[in-house]
């Protein structure tokens, strides 16, 4: 694995917006470059894509068995799961309703660092940056610059044919149209409208709409669209800890059985960062975990502490001996803590000699791992002002 300066092609602006990435240099953000950054790009051999891979399939393997551990356990308290949710969590979780994607964020320096790729998070719920793993990149890939690498190079990732293969073999399950709704935020419309465009390549008919847009109906006990349609299929991207705050929330569960939302409810279990000490808890001294806790570090000197539910690097506090804390300010203050040890350095150096701290999201479809997209930040926290930086490996 190494970090490599290359040269941006020519109107690139133009040619990510041609395949929808449509925010590639977001206006208004202290940003030292652009969100979509091709002045690099991160080379691994396909020895570490397998590693990776790997790593994928047996953290999502581990990460089931501990959401099982937690429903047989009742261990729900530890997370801050609503009490009313629990009963359609352990629903769900026997009737294995449709779920479809995830991304495990993963911190490694390649092979030569003797380490093996180290669990951050489980983004199970609501993950984004999909476009730019599974569409943009591989068209930067096809127009890589001659001379950057000797052989043909390749890239890990087969997201796009997977979400379409999902979406047939759920065709005869939910009822049409597919509806998705999202927030209105460039990145979560952007990976909606990408999820609904893999859903129509599959035959789906599907409709967009905002999460705002979505209405209750009393009379019919249902979820009604701007038609007054009522609503049995719906992709949100939105988590579920929100939905269940807001005032539909409990609408949300009392018609879940006849509604198929996805993601389903139980990856309450998994997007939450009470799975981390869980997970150290069942798999102690695994190679793919770090050491974490619930409630304080215990013996750990070097650490991070976060929210369970917190996103984008918010309220995040990195402690190391004999250096200053790093914190982070945001909107998930007052939440109960996990402390997870900190992962071996994986830090790489640009042209001008700067440290770039890059972050690995593995991409889990159908409970398979199936790609790669890599976040880099001037800093040890990525946060909304990463960069996305394309990979490839020969």
């Amino acid at each position: 694995m190494k970090r490599c300066s290359i040269t941006p092609r020519e109107g690139w602006q133009q040619k990510v917006e041609s395949v929808g990435l449509v925010f590639h240099t977001p206006e208004g953000e202290q940003m030292d470059r652009p969100y979509w950054d091709e002045s690099a790009a991160y080379a691994f051999t396909a020895a570490e894509i397998d590693t990776l891979e790997a790593a994928g399939n047996e953290l999502q393997t581990m990460c089931l068995a501990a959401a099982q551990h937690i429903i047989d356990n009742k261990r729900y308290a530890e997370l801050d799961i609503p009490w009313a949710a629990i009963p359609l969590i352990e629903w769900a979780w026997n009737n294995e309703p449709p779920a479809i994607y995830g991304r495990f964020d993963l911190s490694w320096a390649g092979a030569a660092s003797g380490q093996a790729p180290k669990l951050l998070e489980y983004n199970a719920d609501t993950p984004t940056s999909l476009l730019e793993a599974a569409v943009v990149q591989w068209h930067w890939l096809k127009d890589m610059p001659e001379g950057l690498v000797s052989s043909r190079p390749d890239q890990f990732s087969s997201i796009h044919e997977k979400l379409i293969a999902k979406w047939k073999d759920l065709d005869n399950y939910l009822a049409k149209p597919v509806y998705f709704a999202a927030l209105d935020y460039p990145e979560d419309q952007l990976t909606t409208v990408y999820l609904r465009d893999t859903a129509e390549q599959a035959g789906l008919k599907t409709l967009q709409m905002y999460m705002s847009e979505i209405g209750w109906n009393s009379d019919v006990q249902g979820f009604l669209d701007p038609n007054e349609d009522q609503m049995f299929s719906i992709f949100k991207l939105y988590p579920w800890e929100a939905m269940l705050a807001e005032e539909f929330g409990p609408h949300a569960l009392d018609t879940y059985q006849s509604v198929r939302w996805i993601e389903p409810i139980w990856k309450m279990l998994l997007s939450n960062k009470g799975i981390l000490p869980i997970l150290w808890e069942l798999y102690p001294g695994h190679e793919l975990l770090l050491e974490a806790h619930f409630d304080s570090p215990k013996n750990m000197h070097s650490y991070v502490k976060k929210p369970l539910l917190s996103r984008e690097g918010a309220n995040i506090t990195l402690v190391r001996p004999d250096a200053q804390a790093i914190e982070t300010d945001g909107p998930y203050g007052g939440q109960k803590m996990v402390y997870q040890a900190l992962a071996p350095e994986a830090v790489f150096a640009e042209a001008n000699g700067k440290p770039r701290y890059p972050v690995l999201g593995v991409w889990m479809i159908d409970q398979e791992c199936c790609g790669l997209g890599v976040r880099e930040s001037a800093g040890p926290i990525t946060d909304n002002l990463s960069s996305f930086v394309p990979h490839f490996f020969v």
